[in-house]
This record gives C-alpha cells, sequence and structure tokens, in this order.
C-alpha cells in the first residue's frame, strides 16, 4: 500500500558567511533538523513503521538513544499502533518525557543502546510486537535516501556529501540515494567523534569491532558496533572516515546556533566540524552537501553545560 511520507522536505539551504572558516565558498545545508523529529530519523523509521504496519503488526517496539525513538513513537502513533520505547540510562529525563509526552510507553534499560537494544528486542517478542531497529534495516536505508532524492530534485549541484555515523543507517542510505542516481562518484565523509568511532574501528580492522565503551558525549553516535552493511558500502563506494573531537563537535554546534538560530546535538555537530577540521578532505570540491541531522537531545542549557565541560569558555 503506498502511503504519504511522514517525513518532510526539508529545506536545502546555502550556509551563511562565516559559518565555516575553511573549506569552498559555496556549502548546501540539508536541514533535517527540521522534521518533526527534530532529526533525520522519520525518514527510515517512518518508512519501515508504515510498511510493517501494512504487513500487519500492530504494536512497534524501538531501542534508542533518543532519536530513534521519538521518530518510532510518531510514526506509530500515525499508524494507529502502540509503541514502547527502551532507552538506555545516559537518555536524558526530557528526552524521555518527550517520547512519552507523544504516547509512547517509555522504559530504561541498560547503560549504552547496546543493552537497551538486547532488552527491547526480547521485549518485542514477548508482547509480539516488531521491533523497529534504529540503524540496521533495508526499509530505514530507504527511507534515509529520500534525503538524496530531494536535492537531487531542486537541480543542486554538489559533489560531497558530509554525513555524521552513528550505526551506519544514516550513511547507508546516503549511499543508497547517490547510487540510484547514478552519482556513483560523489564522496561520503563519514564524521564520528572520539570515543565513538565505531565506524572507523571497524574500518581499521576490516570487519566490524565492538568498542569496549562509548565515551563521547555525542550519545546520539552511541553505537558500540556498527552495522555490517557499512563496511560493504566501503569497498563499493568512496567513502572518507573523519574522527573530531567532543570539543570540535560542540564548537561547531554553537557556531550553528548563533549563524542558523537552530540548535542540534553534537552527534550532528560532528559533521559541521569537518570542513575546519579537515580541509585537506574538501580541497577541490565546490560545493559539499552537509547533511543537518539534528537530535532532540540538546537545549541552550545543555550546550553550555557542554561548553563548559570541555573548556571552550
Amino acid at each position: 500500500m503506498a502511503h504519504a511520507p511522514l517525513h518532510l522536505d526539508t529545506p536545502l539551504l546555502p550556509a551563511p558567511p562565516g559559518l565555516f572558516a575553511n573549506g569552498p565558498s559555496r556549502v548546501w545545508l540539508k536541514m533535517d533538523a527540521l522534521q518533526p523529529s527534530a532529526s533525520f530519523k522519520l525518514r527510515g523509521v517512518g518508512h519501515l513503521v508504515q510498511r510493517r504496519v501494512d504487513e500487519g503488526a500492530r504494536a512497534v517496539v524501538c531501542a534508542s538513544g533518543g532519536n530513534a525513538g521519538l521518530a518510532a513513537t510518531l510514526a506509530a502513533r500515525a499508524c494507529g499502533v502502540p509503541a514502547t520505547i527502551v532507552v538506555p540510562t545516559t537518555t536524558p529525563a526530557d528526552v524521555r518525557e518527550a517520547i512519552a509526552a507523544r504516547g509512547a510507553e517509555v522504559v530504561v534499560h541498560g547503560a549504552v543502546w547496546d543493552e537497551a537494544h538486547a532488552h527491547a528486542v526480547a521485549l518485542a517478542q514477548s508482547l509480539g510486537a516488531v521491533y523497529v531497529h534504529p540503524f540496521d534495516d533495508p526499509l530505514l536505508w530507504q527511507g534515509h535516501a529520500t534525503l538524496i532524492d530531494e536535492v537531487v530534485r531542486t537541480g543542486v549541484r554538489f559533489d560531497a556529501v558530509v554525513a555524521s555515523v552513528g550505526g551506519g543507517g544514516l550513511l547507508a542510505g546516503i549511499v543508497e540515494g547517490l547510487q540510484r542516481h547514478g552519482l556513483n562518484d560523489v564522496p561520503v565523509i563519514a564524521v564520528e567523534t572520539e570515543g565513538a568511532a565505531s565506524f572507523a574501528a571497524a574500518l581499521a580492522a576490516g570487519e566490524p569491532v565492538t568498542l569496549p565503551a562509548i565515551t563521547s558525549i555525542a550519545s546520539s553516535l552511541g553505537a558500540k558496533r556498527v552495522a555490517p552493511r557499512v563496511l560493504e558500502l566501503a569497498r563499493e563506494h568512496p567513502i572518507h572516515s573523519l574522527v573530531v573531537s567532543d570539543a570540535q563537535a560542540v564548537a561547531a554546534c554553537s557556531r550553528f546556533a548563533d549563524s542558523m538560530r537552530v540548535l542540534v546535538e553534537p552527534a550532528c555537530g560532528a559533521s559541521l566540524a569537518a570542513l575546519d577540521a579537515c580541509p585537506e578532505l574538501f580541497a577541490g570540491r565546490a560545493a559539499p552537501l552537509v547533511e543537518v541531522c539534528g537530535g532532540i537531545g540538546v537545549t541552550t542549557a545543555r550546550l553550555a553545560q557542554w561548553r563548559r565541560q570541555l573548556g571552550l569558555d
């Protein structure tokens, strides 16, 4: 059954002068922070939930640091089924409250996402519900690929894509979108923060590896192990791994807030930091596209706290 998508066709904006100190003079911003879920997650999660409900699902369970959980909650509500969201203890109280306020049952379990995930899978089985994986499902990747569809429809030319990597769902979707439009030579700069760099570790090892712990404040990037598919994609498509510090990510969040009047999480700040952190990656590039993935887990007070914690003030 065909459905209208649950996500928005978000604005594509040129970066204002001064947002990036280095890099090309023209940078495009795909503003997925403006989605109803405050992040890109509604693209893939919405598509996945709609498909599973069409197949007969009558309830959904999702493990999430926050963003996928909110997206699953909104999608479940739109499809008329209940949602249970399992979050780790690192998910802030205000994020849990925002998810619950939209109608989901919120369960707190585990110190990291991986532990919440294991509990959620078992819970879904006991409830007879479908499990909505936040990054490792082909239906998610199909949904995330729509961001490239939207950019291509505008006619804007771009010659690189910059995106943050957590578990790899966004990366897989971007590559799928590029490939279906014949943009196989457009590289993706896959950005992580130190202490959450599971993709960089997997590339170095040649196989998915499990990080011993997540130590970055960018908790939305906190999957200790990436989806196997993203390693396959690294062999099929030009993907460059870049790791930035928490301080670089948070400083980029601050610059973005001042310039664009939009708050984003450090997980998103990582990709916003890329052009200044590693300008040599963009040498010869005329118009990179930055996926502004957003995130619900940020407030003005929390951004100020991160700045103090990292010695940026």
